[in-house]
């Protein structure tokens, strides 16, 4: 399968990505000179390039074309007649003035799977700016994390990433589609969109019951115990979803008074009670360390984990013997370049690592004798 890859930054980039991991081979169309606007986008960097554009961009090749010259252009048609999938993230419009718009492109190619990825859409919303941190603002999503009062961020493009997982799904939808009928279509997907369906309960509330989410911190609005408490160290969450689990982190905690206590016997209960229960949870948490209370509880069956830094997280998923992370050798490459693994685990055809992230246009003969064939 052939992708032809007109994405750039994180959405678009991050599915083809995913594509070229479980097999798609993914030619990474960018301008002469410059490329991918993350190839800039640093510190930190791993060997003189950007960390940024190296977790997005493995397994593909890199064409280095200006699209606004007819030459460049006619081998972006050339592609396109040839590929599969076509991913594109351009502001909408842009790909129909180039000539390369869904019509267009169905002409060239009547079993091509046309992606397009938008901030909010291609209609009233086509001129607004699709950046992760304003869909993350009008979205909803500052709304209801951090503290009360204090709209937050979340730590990475989340949106960005949820919207690329759509997107990626669309396309394989697509492609079955296009196996039985021989017919290709176009697959639309918005950072907005996006994000109001991972918003999930939070957006379940508001639509089914009308109600409007506030931020809580840490805190969840339906289920209690369920937040970060600190400990005589270091902070720990513990996630309580049920009344059993409720009763056994009381028994580690010897409060059988809690346990017992019928304002706390549900979690409705719980929750409706939280300002009374919380704080004797805290408590009885303050008398040991986080990796004791994690060992007593998980021994218990209570849901709880110490808060880990990045490095703590890759080295917890290497004790489980999950692999998180990769050497990915390639022969254009000196030295292996680090990656952080797909987390798809499949039993036949498991994903590969075949190709370093590229250079800008390092791929540009081996492209050009493909499409010459």
């Amino acid at each position: 399968m052939l992708v032809a890859d007109f994405s750039r930054v994180l959405a678009g980039p991050y599915a083809t990505m995913l594509l070229a991991d479980l097999g798609a081979d993914v030619v990474k169309v960018e301008r002469p000179g410059a490329g991918d606007d993350t190839r800039a986008w640093g510190p930190p960097y791993a060997d003189g390039e950007s960390t940024y554009f190296l977790g997005l961009n493995r397994n593909k090749r890199s064409i280095a074309l200006d699209l606004g010259d007819p030459a460049d252009l006619e081998v972006a048609r050339a592609l396109v007649a040839r590929a599969d999938v076509l991913m594109e993230n351009f502001r909408p419009g842009t790909m129909e003035r180039l000539g390369l718009g869904p019509d267009s492109a169905r002409e060239l190619n009547p079993g091509l799977v046309y992606c397009s990825i938008t901030g909010f859409g291609a209609g009233k919303g086509a001129d607004l700016p699709g950046y992760d941190l304003i869909a993350q603002a009008v979205g909803g999503l500052m709304s209801v994390t951090g503290e009360p009062g204090s709209p937050t961020k979340a730590g990475v493009a989340l949106v960005d990433v949820v919207t690329g997982l759509h997107a990626a799904l669309g396309v394989q939808a697509a492609l079955r589609h296009r196996d039985r009928t021989g017919e290709g279509q176009r697959v639309e997907v918005s950072l907005l969109s996006s994000l109001l369906s991972a918003l999930t309960n939070q957006a379940s509330a508001h639509v089914a019951a009308g109600a409007v989410p506030e931020a809580m911190g840490n805190r969840h609005p339906s289920v209690v115990p369920y937040e970060v408490f600190e400990t005589a160290d270091r902070p720990i969450v513990i996630a309580v979803g049920n009344d059993r689990q409720f009763r056994a982190l009381c028994a580690v905690l010897e409060r059988h008074d809690l346990a017992d206590d019928p304002r706390y016997a549900s979690n409705a209960g719980r929750v409706a009670d939280r300002e009374t229960l919380v704080p004797a949870l805290r408590e009885a948490l303050a008398s040991r360390g986080a990796d004791a209370w994690f060992e007593l509880l998980t021994a218990a069956g209570v849901p709880c984990g110490p808060i880990n830094d990045l490095a703590a997280a890759f080295e917890l998923g290497e004790s489980l013997g999950l692999d998180p992370a990769v050497p990915l050798r390639d022969p254009r490459r000196d030295a292996p370049v680090g990656q952080v693994a797909n987390p798809v685990r499949l039993s036949a055809t498991p994903a590969a690592y075949r190709l370093a992230p590229p250079r800008l246009g390092e791929d540009d003969a081996w492209v050009r004798e493909i499409l010459a064939q």
